[in-house]
């Protein structure tokens, strides 16, 4: 559960920003959901079975995804969120 709550504190952020940032165009932050979803489901499967990253079974909900915990998505879904956002909000200082 401690994985859960580590991504519910980052999606608790990120309402904070997309509510600061209504106006950001929908097509980037759709590309780089789907890119970064399934750029995800691809490789995590790989680097938890390599050894390079390991999780606690104690800390997630045992829910899998091809040996990788579900919490994971949580850090892509917040990525493709916040790098439209952060596009946006970088981009919108040069237009002035």
């Amino acid at each position: 559960m401690t994985y859960l709550i580590l991504n519910f504190v980052f999606m608790l952020t990120l309402v904070f920003f997309i509510a600061a940032h209504k106006k950001v165009a929908k097509k980037p932050w759709v590309l780089a959901l789907i890119i970064v979803t399934a750029l995800t489901l691809l490789f995590d499967p790989v680097i938890i079975t390599l050894g390079i990253v390991g999780y606690d079974d104690a800390l997630i909900l045992g829910l899998r995804w091809f040996g990788a915990p579900v919490e994971d998505l949580f850090y892509a879904l917040y990525a493709a969120c916040a790098i439209p956002l952060v596009w946006h909000t970088l981009g919108a200082k040069d237009e002035k």
